[in-house]
């Protein structure tokens, strides 16, 4: 359906101060795909026994449904993903060459191509059992073709499709303008990155990264700014908390457990963009885009006007429906084509470091006698938890059910919900998208993160237990 593009339907008139006035209709298409929105990303809903969002029941409920033929329906698309970059790079058919969505997706260099080619090896060895046990065990290929790459293939759907609900109707430049005076001094960023904040905490880090990445790329937030959200409000979800505190042990504990979480989070997210390797990200756009967001208020103007005035005119500037479906279609094809292949193999890959080499118990040995300074117990099996989070946010926990004291398995499963940056999923993320951070500026920050909120959360687990 087209949407008329008249005066009648973004300006109403201007009046003799020069005031723009909008039409009844132009609110409508503010006001409702955002409460849509808002009602898909960011309201938590009670389902199944946890809290999640509206995309969460969707993801939850196909993924349900498709759960015993999504791993080799993934397969498939991990195959063809490797399989048509081969055919492009050697026969640029004009089929693809010709359209720069396919060309973005399929024409790429030969590493990206050799990366989508071991994620589908993977994928099909673990699908068909077959190759070094290494590869396909349970907890390495098996973890990621069987838990994790179905769960992100049913959110991603959604996410994908919806996220416009979001982003091109003008809800991200109001809470922009109406929150810049709270996120900007404390965090120094856009008020718009609350809303990246909410929907992790509400659905999964992986949105907010989603939702941040497209922000950068269209021109909303700089290199730095980009950074700096993807890598500390990308947050856990309150559902995947509920599952950690749950799995290790101590789900009677959640509400102080959650209030620890919270409060070493919100401190790291203070602290973290302002030193290096955050700190010195350049405060430039996104070079194929330029700046396009300004989120000052003029003299004499409220926040709330101002921030409905600069909501109208991105509203306004949807032409179409099937502009706005094709954006999504689009989110989409390039996560499954493009994005998870990265994941599949490089997060099998992390596991085998994690789970069949002694890497991350070497690598922890110096975090020991700061653990039993701290006064943590079993410190000694403590120490891998506190770095081995970094290949996957999972494994911590799954070190620490193993742990007799509640206040050591406390604190494990605190930290790491507060590191964030893991290489299965969100590490992956970053590295595919083209905020500029590297491999090794992730490490830091992991490093940075876990240094900042190990002391609180200890503190905090010796008052609660």
């Amino acid at each position: 359906m087209e949407v008329k593009q008249e005066k009648s339907y973004s300006v109403n008139s201007t009046n003799q101060k020069g005031k723009v006035s909008y039409s009844s209709s132009a609110y409508a298409w503010f006001i409702i795909p955002s409460l849509i929105g808002i009602l898909l990303f960011l309201m938590p809903i009670p389902f199944n026994g946890k809290i999640t969002i509206g995309v969460g029941i969707m993801a939850e409920s196909i993924q349900s449904a498709l759960n015993p033929v999504l791993p080799g329906f993934m397969t498939a698309i991990l195959i063809i993903s490797a399989i048509i970059p081969i055919i492009a790079k050697i026969f640029e058919p004009k089929s693809i060459m010709l359209r720069p969505f396919l060309k973005q997706l399929f024409y790429v260099n030969w590493f990206w191509i050799a990366t989508r080619f071991i994620g589908a090896l993977f994928a099909v060895m673990t699908l068909y059992k077959f190759g070094p046990e290494f590869v396909i065990s349970d907890v390495s290929g098996g973890t990621m073709l069987y838990a994790l790459v179905p769960v992100l293939a049913a959110w991603f759907l959604f996410a994908g499709l919806l996220m416009p609900l979001l982003l091109e109707f003008g809800l991200m430049d109001f809470f922009g303008t109406a929150l810049r005076k709270v996120m900007r001094p404390l965090f120094k960023l856009p008020g718009r990155s609350s809303i990246d904040a909410l929907a992790s905490w509400m659905g999964a880090g992986t949105v907010g990264v989603l939702i941040t990445t497209k922000q950068y790329e269209e021109g909303y937030y700089t290199k730095r700014e980009a950074a700096v959200i993807a890598t500390n409000f990308s947050i856990n979800s309150i559902a995947f908390s509920l599952v950690v505190i749950s799995f290790i042990g101590l789900e009677d504990m959640f509400v102080p457990f959650y209030f620890t979480v919270v409060v070493a989070g919100l401190t790291a997210a203070i602290i973290c963009p302002r030193i290096p390797p955050l700190s010195r990200k350049a405060d430039t756009y996104y070079e194929g885009t330029g700046k396009q967001i300004s989120e000052d208020v003029p003299e004499g103007v409220s926040s709330f006007k101002w921030g409905m005035q600069k909501a109208l005119e991105k509203s306004s500037e949807v032409k179409s429906v099937k502009q706005v479906a094709t954006q999504g279609v689009n989110t989409v094809l390039d996560i499954y084509f493009a994005l998870i292949p990265l994941v599949m193999a490089l997060g099998t890959i992390a596991l085998i470091i994690a789970e069949f080499t002694p890497f991350f118990t070497y690598l922890s040995m110096p975090i020991v006698p700061i653990l039993e300074l701290m006064q943590i117990p079993e410190a000694t099996a403590a120490a891998p938890a506190m770095l081995v989070g970094f290949a996957d946010m999972f494994l911590p926990a799954v070190i620490g059910s193993g742990i007799e004291s509640e206040l050591t398995r406390f604190v494990i499963a605190a930290v790491s919900l507060t590191q964030l940056i893991y290489m299965s999923e969100i590490g992956i993320l970053l590295v595919k998208s083209k905020i500029p951070i590297s491999v090794l500026e992730l490490a830091i920050i992991f490093l940075q993160r876990t240094i900042i909120t190990l002391p609180i959360i200890v503190v905090m687990a010796h008052f609660f237990i």
